[in-house]
C-alpha cells in the first residue's frame, strides 16, 4: 500500500499535464501512487495519461464520461489506496519534495492532516505567493474550525477572503471514507468539502513553505460565463445549512447574508460575463431579477456588509441603491474588448 495517493482529474489539459505529471513522478518521496482520472477529455490528455501508465507503475488511469470534476475526484478517492490523499489540478504543478514534507510534518506532529502555502501563478509569468492562514505548527480542533470552517462560512465578502482551495491539504482517507465525504456539484464543491473535512479532523500540522504552484487560468471553470450559476449557488447555500446544522457549528453569526452577498456577486458578474449571448439590456433585466428572488431579496434588505474591496464595494453599493443602469454601463466598460 502506498503513504499518499495522489489524485488528479483531467479534463483538456494536454497542455498543461505533462509537466503536472512530470513534478509529480519526480517526488523525492518514492512511496506514492499516482491516479489520473480522465473525465472524457476531448483532447489527447487521456493518451498523454496512458503513455505515462505504461512508462511508470506507479501511475494508474481511469478513463470515464465527463461528468464533471467533482464526479471525477470521487471517482479517484474510490480507487485510491494510501492512507493520505492529495488532491492535485491537472493545470498546476507541485515543489518535488510536497508529499516529503507534508507526509514528514503530518507524522512528527501525529496529526491526521498536513497543509502548506502555495504560490499564484499568473499569466505572462507573474507569481505571487500566498502563506496559509496559520503559520508554521500543529493545531487542534477549536483552532482548526477558526481558521478554516468558520472563515469558509461568514467572510465571504471581505477583501482578503479565506479560499476553499483543496489541494494545499494532506488529507486522512480514513477520516474521508468513515465519514462519508464526497465532493458534490460543479463549482464551490471545494468549500463543502473543507467544510465537512474539517469538522472531523482533529489535527492539523501546518508547512509555511509554498510548495504547490497554482495557475490562475484564464479558462478555468471559475472564470467561464455559467448558464447555471445561481442552481449551483443555492444548492451549495443549502448544503452548508445542513452542514451547519448537523455539526451545530457555532460563532458564525450572520454567515447566511455574508454567503448570500457573496453569491450574488458572483452571479452578478456571471451574468454580465463577455460568454453570456444575450444582450445588454437583457443582462440588466437578468440581474434585477436575480435581485428580487429569494435569498438575495432578504440579504439586500439586511444591509451592506462591510470590509469589501473596492470593485465588489461599488456593486455592492448600486444594487443596494438598485441603481442597475450605472451597473450595467460600468460592467460594459469592464467587459469591452474581451
Amino acid at each position: 500500500m502506498p503513504a499518499i495517493s495522489v489524485i488528479v482529474p483531467v479534463y483538456k489539459a494536454e497542455s498543461f499535464l505533462k509537466k503536472c505529471v512530470d513534478s509529480l513522478l519526480s517526488q523525492t518521496m518514492a512511496d506514492i501512487e499516482l491516479i489520473l482520472v480522465d473525465d472524457g477529455s476531448p483532447d489527447k490528455s487521456g493518451e498523454i495519461c496512458d503513455s505515462y501508465a505504461l512508462a511508470d507503475e506507479r501511475v494508474r488511469v481511469i478513463h470515464r464520461e465527463n461528468g464533471g470534476v467533482s464526479a471525477a475526484r470521487n471517482e479517484g478517492i474510490a480507487a485510491a489506496k494510501g492512507d493520505y490523499i492529495l488532491f492535485v489540478d491537472s493545470d498546476d504543478y507541485v515543489d518535488r519534495t510536497i508529499c516529503e514534507k507534508l507526509y514528514a510534518a503530518l507524522r512528527a506532529q501525529e496529526a491526521d492532516t498536513a497543509a502548506c502555502a502555495h504560490i499564484n501563478l499568473f499569466p505572462g509569468g507573474v507569481s505571487s505567493p500566498e502563506p496559509f492562514p496559520l503559520p508554521a505548527g500543529v493545531y487542534g480542533s477549536e483552532e482548526i474550525m477558526d481558521a478554516i470552517v468558520r472563515p469558509l462560512l461568514k467572510d465571504r465578502v471581505g477583501e482578503s477572503v479565506f479560499n476553499g482551495y483543496i489541494w494545499r491539504y494532506l488529507f486522512s482517507r480514513a477520516i474521508i471514507i468513515e465519514n462519508g465525504i464526497k465532493f458534490s456539484g460543479a463549482y464551490l464543491e471545494d468549500e463543502l468539502f473543507l467544510i465537512e473535512y474539517f469538522c472531523c479532523a482533529k489535527k492539523l500540522a501546518v508547512v509555511s513553505e509554498p510548495l504547490y504552484f497554482y495557475y490562475q487560468n484564464p479558462g478555468s471553470v471559475t472564470r467561464r460565463y455559467l448558464g447555471d450559476f445561481e442552481k449551483t449557488f443555492l444548492k451549495s447555500f443549502e448544503a452548508k445549512r445542513a452542514l451547519v446544522k448537523r455539526f451545530s457549528i457555532e460563532g458564525i453569526e450572520g454567515w447566511e447574508n455574508s454567503t448570500v452577498w457573496a453569491g450574488l456577486l458572483i452571479a452578478i458578474g456571471n451574468e454580465y460575463a463577455p460568454g453570456n449571448p444575450v444582450s445588454l439590456r437583457e443582462k440588466r433585466r437578468n440581474v434585477i431579477a436575480l435581485c428580487r428572488r429569494e435569498p438575495f431579496k432578504s440579504a439586500i434588505a439586511s444591509g451592506k456588509p462591510r470590509g469589501a474591496g473596492r470593485r465588489k464595494q461599488i456593486v455592492i453599493d448600486l444594487v443596494s441603491s438598485k441603481n442597475f443602469t450605472i451597473l450595467t454601463l460600468l460592467y460594459a466598460l469592464k467587459n469591452r474588448g474581451r
